[in-house]
């Protein structure tokens, strides 16, 4: 079987065995999470959550709606979750539902089992190529172990609705929303990284971002274009605009599209990617326990000052002159009061 008529390269293709994946993690991905246990309320609310649903219900949903990707049922998405499972070494292979919804989604769920679902939208929309970046960044999900608050999240929004009668409880269930998005952005920038080391195709990848933005015909649209939109976007406006792009970021569960091609081309370009195709990453067994909150959150702070610090856009701008103002004061005072009270130097030497 070929998926839409596609025929896909020939490549021989790096498998990476026992690969933690901290080696590619985001670093805001880490700290995102750090930050998200750290919300008040958000212990008893998962633990409610998570007991009020039954996984074994979600399974049976799917195996009952949808069609479970086998050798006998759609073979070859079947050979492209197995060479991804391989290729992250995932073991045992996780179970994968085709279901039908135009709209291009996929989404790994489950807590115990996590499973994955591709939507007939999705896979009429991509080719061999695309499947297999789409594939391996659920597989990513899968083990960075995700899946947990993913299905949280869905839980939530569906129990959000339901909240609104009750202020206090919808304000608080809506706090939680919020920080479980703001870390689920993050892990799409992880776990796009994870697709691209199963399909190791840069280009793939990016076509793949080209048609979730609205790419229906590729050969209309010209890559360079649309990378330069990224660029455009990240520098255009004033303090105005900033506010706005936050604004409408904030009840997204995945970053933009174009945004989030040029964060994965940057990383493809550089030498963490390479080093892990050449067989230098960190493997699971050598990997130590997660950090502390304070390490994670450091992690995610320098992540997010290095992105400030490379933005053309207005409202970081003003921060970043803003801190640099207050940094260097702070400095200019602490000097200052510092050689004031140092105690004089032997011999009559100058302190200056």
């Amino acid at each position: 079987m070929v998926v839409n008529g596609d025929v896909e390269r020939s490549t021989a293709r790096v498998r990476f065995p026992g690969i933690s994946p901290r080696t590619y993690e985001h670093p805001a991905d880490r700290g995102a999470l750090a930050v998200l246990r750290a919300v008040p309320g958000f212990a008893p609310i998962l633990k409610a959550v998570a007991g009020a649903f039954s996984e074994r219900g979600e399974r049976l949903m799917y195996l009952a709606s949808a069609i479970r990707v086998g050798p006998k049922q759609y073979p070859t998405l079947d050979r492209l979750r197995n060479e991804c499972a391989a290729t992250l070494d995932i073991d045992p292979v996780p179970d994968m539902f085709v279901l039908r919804d135009p709209q291009p989604n996929a989404f790994t769920i489950g807590i115990d089992r996590p499973f994955i679902v591709l939507t007939t939208g999705l896979i009429e929309l991509l080719d061999n190529d695309g499947l297999r970046f789409a594939i391996g960044h659920e597989m990513g999900h899968v083990l960075s172990e995700h899946a947990v608050y993913q299905t949280i999240l869905f839980r939530l929004l569906r129990l959000q609705q339901g909240l609104g009668w009750l202020p206090a409880g919808y304000w608080g269930i809506r706090a939680i929303i919020a920080a479980l998005r703001e870390w689920y952005r993050k892990t799409e920038l992880t776990c796009d990284r994870a697709g691209l080391l199963c399909g190791q195709d840069p280009a793939a990848a990016l076509r793949v971002h080209v048609a979730l933005a609205g790419g229906m015909d590729l050969s209309e649209v010209d890559t360079a274009s649309f990378l330069e939109q990224a660029r455009e976007y990240q520098a255009s406006g004033d303090v105005r605009d900033s506010v706005l792009k936050l604004l409408n970021t904030e009840p997204m569960t995945h970053p933009m599209a174009v945004v989030r091609a040029a964060e994965l081309q940057k990383w493809a370009a550089g030498e963490e990617y390479r080093e892990i195709l050449t067989g230098s990453y960190l493997r699971r067994e050598d990997d130590q326990p997660i950090g502390s909150f304070t390490d994670d959150v450091k992690s995610a702070a320098k992540s997010y000052k290095e992105s400030m610090g490379n933005s053309e856009d207005a409202l970081m701008k003003v921060i970043n002159e803003v801190g640099d103002v207050i940094a260097g004061t702070a400095s200019k005072v602490w000097s200052k009061f510092g050689n004031q009270n140092a105690e004089p130097a032997a011999d009559g030497a100058s302190t200056n």
